[in-house]
């Protein structure tokens, strides 16, 4: 049996977290390598250190407790194929991006601090084998080396992204559920982070762009292919809630191996919106008839999930992609058209969408609800919140909920970050979504995998509106991550443009003028002649 304690006790694990967000944010914003390679390295020891010691007295850590000496054979050896890993991924750098993206789907059922969560163990591991990646040669380079060329200089986003995090560890120190936060920090805000920093430092090439594209398409589709046999025979794979609710039902909805068939959607909306935006610039007949036999088939699979957030947000991010490609005038009308006629189906046969006119909150599955009740608590904490991580526990205090997951959220981001963490923490999401946009529209048109990347954003936004999960979930901060690089990669190829433009601009000028400048050379160009 284990002889020394691991947990931590008195404000040791408060002051933890908020040296965890710390180091978080200092990764986000160091502009020098070998900072942020020491503030990496600090948040991915201390982080997993400070979920351990909470869950030290645990019933699922007894194996551990009482066979220290297996379970440290199981440490070192998965400390070596994670060093295996990392070995790797620093020799073949593409390795990490594709990686990462395979991985983000892919959750594990595990028990932690008394409760089942579905943890995406195989991200972690490639997150942690890329920030080692990292971190080794950036510490082992010579400080006083001239620092290699960088693609991603930190800015607002960054700045309020490490503001955001550092808020929510903050305000963590008094939650009524400061264990929860705590879980949070650990599992999502921390490694997530490090998947930001990494992917935003990678050189997206052609190559690279096209290894993911197919990733991320070909496994939509197998778990499309997944979604129609559980259609097909009437059973559900996973999640046993989903099961009973299937039962309860006339319909039946298909999760695939998501555990929940809105974020089961919100995965397929992505996918689908990368194969829009590479239609949209297809030149060949064969890959616009390819590309509309993929989104047949995923559009099955989302209709199978039955998730109205889901199909809410593919709506909106092929909106935004039609705005990217043929601009706000040309885009409008259709866009009316589309929600008139939405409307009306609606209106005309509510039961059909599953919508009760006279029972809004049983029409939103109880979201109504637990908006409404939820924006109480905002009022009566409006200035710094109950706390990060607190919405479940004190809105059944104040509203007598017991038991199930009924209360576990508001399924609204706005709602969740008002009630947490007050107006203070209101005015940083805001900011964020405005930096977010700034970094991801501006600019998006130039290229396929920009104009998927901002699209598939704001259709995630409106995902998180109506089935929370923003900075939880890992496709937030791979959007960002990957438009940050995409960003700076075409800031170079945009001020030619200009640069270009600008001087054709000019030379037109001095010739309809018919003299030069003072000082300048006039130049023009004989078209009469071939070229030679």
């Amino acid at each position: 049996m284990l002889a020394v304690p691991f947990a931590l006790a008195g404000p040791a694990p408060e002051a933890g977290a908020v040296a965890a967000v710390l180091l978080v944010a200092c990764a986000l914003v160091a502009r020098s390598v070998r900072t942020r390679a020491l503030a990496m390295a600090g948040a991915l020891l201390l982080a997993p250190v400070l979920l351990v010691s909470d869950i030290w007295d645990s019933p699922q850590l007894e194996v551990v407790r009482d066979h220290a000496g297996p379970a440290l054979v199981a440490a070192v050896v998965g400390l070596g194929a994670l060093s295996l890993l990392a070995a790797l991924m620093a020799r073949k750098p593409l390795l990490l991006p594709v990686l990462a993206v395979a991985a983000l789907p892919f959750r594990i059922p595990l028990e932690v601090g008394g409760t089942t969560s579905n943890l995406l163990v195989p991200l972690y591991l490639v997150v942690a084998a890329g920030a080692l990646a990292f971190v080794v040669p950036a510490l082992r380079a010579d400080p006083e080396a001239p620092q290699p060329a960088r693609t991603w200089e930190p800015g607002w986003l960054e700045r309020l992204l490490a503001l955001f995090v550092v808020l929510y560890g903050v305000q963590a120190t008094y939650s009524a559920d400061f264990e929860k936060a705590l879980q949070q920090i650990a599992f999502f805000y921390v490694p997530f982070a490090l998947l930001f920093v990494l992917l935003a430092q990678i050189e997206w090439t052609p190559r690279l762009l096209r290894w993911c594209f197919g990733v991320l398409v070909g496994l939509a589709l197998v778990f499309s292919g997944i979604g129609y046999v559980e259609y097909a025979t009437k059973h559900i794979f996973l999640n046993p809630k989903l099961i009973a609710s299937n039962e309860l039902h006339t319909y039946f909805r298909t999760n695939s191996v998501f555990f929940d068939p809105n974020i089961y959607g919100r995965f397929l909306v992505v996918a689908m919106l990368a194969v829009a935006a590479t239609m949209l610039h297809a030149r060949r007949r064969e890959l616009l008839i390819g590309g509309s036999v993929v989104l047949a088939a995923l559009w099955a699979g989302l209709v199978l999930t039955l998730s109205q957030s889901s199909l809410l947000a593919l709506l909106v991010g092929l909106a935004t992609l039609a705005v990217l490609q043929w601009g706000v005038r040309r885009t409008l009308l259709p866009v009316l058209v589309v929600v008139v006629v939405a409307g009306a189906a609606v209106l005309a046969s509510p039961s059909t969408f599953g919508v009760d006119l006279d029972n809004l909150d049983a029409s939103t599955s109880g979201r109504s609800g637990l908006v409404t009740s939820g924006g109480s608590l905002f009022v009566d904490r409006p200035l710094q919140g109950f706390g990060s991580g607190a919405f479940e526990v004190e809105y059944r205090s104040s509203h007598g909920r017991e038991g199930g997951d009924a209360a576990a959220t508001s399924h609204t981001i706005p709602i969740t970050v008002a009630s947490e963490q007050g107006i203070v923490g209101v005015l940083a999401y805001l900011a964020l979504l405005a930096a977010a946009f700034a970094r991801l529209l501006r600019g998006a048109a130039t290229t396929p995998q920009r104009a998927f990347v901002a699209a598939a954003f704001v259709a995630l936004i409106v995902h998180t509106l109506l089935y929370a999960a923003f900075l939880e979930d890992p496709l937030t901060w791979a959007l960002l991550g990957i438009g940050t690089a995409l960003a700076a990669q075409t800031v170079p190829v945009l001020r030619r443009r200009r640069a270009g433009a600008s001087a054709g601009a000019a030379d037109q000028r001095d010739v309809s003028d018919g003299a030069a400048a003072p000082g300048a050379t006039l130049r023009t160009t004989d078209t009469s002649l071939p070229a030679t």
